[in-house]
């Protein structure tokens, strides 16, 4: 079986995200889908809580058709990046054979702990960003073509865009 690992936060899962899931399928049997900062949630940065990104992840991915059973999630706590680390995050995951990533540092980390790195295609990153989705929520912008509907009501059952005005205001 070869499996490959994506690494992010997914505040939110965004179409972005998806086209990479989708792309990363073709060449792989299996997807692990690692929501970093997982103990962080309510704050500008990190809105949503690890099980609420886990759930936006899965019913995205199952209103597009993917197959559930090629896609594993797990979580990591916020911890600084570095090769022991990448150790600890290998073995808090299935085995997996290689790391899909665009971020130059944790290419290099995981690179050092001798996994292979791939880099996604960019799939209109300067539009698919969480940073720039979170401002939107902010500003009161069009953020819910940016994200797979299941998301956006996903979103909205939580009350997401109150919960970042709330956040923004306490910072």
């Amino acid at each position: 079986m070869v499996r490959a690992l994506i690494f992010g936060r997914f505040q939110p899962f965004h179409y972005g995200h998806l086209r990479v899931v989708k792309w990363a399928l073709n060449d792989f049997d299996e997807l692990v889908l690692l929501v970093g900062m997982a103990d962080e949630s309510h704050t500008l940065l990190n809105p949503f809580t690890a099980g609420e990104r886990i759930w936006m992840i899965r019913e995205a991915l199952r209103s597009e058709n993917v197959d559930l059973s090629r896609i594993v999630t797990a979580t990591v706590p916020t911890m600084s990046v570095y090769v022991g680390h990448a150790f600890y995050i290998i073995n808090l995951v299935p085995a997996v054979g290689a790391i899909i990533t665009r971020n130059p540092v944790i290419a290099q980390v995981f690179r050092d702990a001798g996994l292979e790195v791939l880099s996604p295609p960019e799939f209109e990153r300067n539009k698919y960003r969480g940073s720039y989705i979170r401002r939107l929520m902010l500003e009161g912008g069009e953020w819910e073509k940016l994200v797979p509907d299941a998301v956006a009501e996903i979103i909205s059952k939580l009350n997401g865009v109150e919960r970042i005005r709330r956040a923004a205001s306490m910072d």
